[in-house]
């Protein structure tokens, strides 16, 4: 029991790490929108902070869905997939779930939703 506490928690840090490797800044995010191949992105805040504004191209999974989201499918799981949310702690819980179905490379917008317009930065919004 104690080996199997500790591997889970083995896989918990590695997942939710904090490193700046973990993290796009927002202007790299933004040359990379504008690029050929895009990353994934994926909002898991709740449905009517995404319809009040959300990144360009992003998709909506609240983080609620992480676990049993079919979404998750349709993403390579060795490409980008960048995760956000209002302030953080959701977008942890996402990348705890697509760390366990097997997603290699996630990172987080740095400063999330708050951040991003903060710096005025292209929204979509959904009506």
């Amino acid at each position: 029991m104690k080996v199997l506490f500790a591997s889970l928690l083995s896989l918990l840090l590695q997942a939710c790490s904090t490193s700046s490797e973990s993290h796009i800044r927002q202007a790299e995010l933004l040359a990379l929108l504008q690029s050929d191949s895009p990353p994934a992105i994926i909002d898991v805040r709740s449905s009517m902070e995404y319809n009040s504004g959300h990144i360009p191209g992003a998709r909506h999974i609240p983080f609620w869905q992480s676990f049993t989201s079919s979404a998750l499918n349709t993403y390579d799981k060795q490409g980008d997939l960048i995760l956000y949310c209002e302030h953080g702690p959701r977008a942890g819980i996402a990348k705890f779930a697509y760390f366990l179905a097997g997603f290699e490379n996630i990172r987080y917008l740095e400063g999330h939703m708050t951040a991003w317009r903060s710096a005025n930065l292209p929204l979509e919004k959904n009506n």
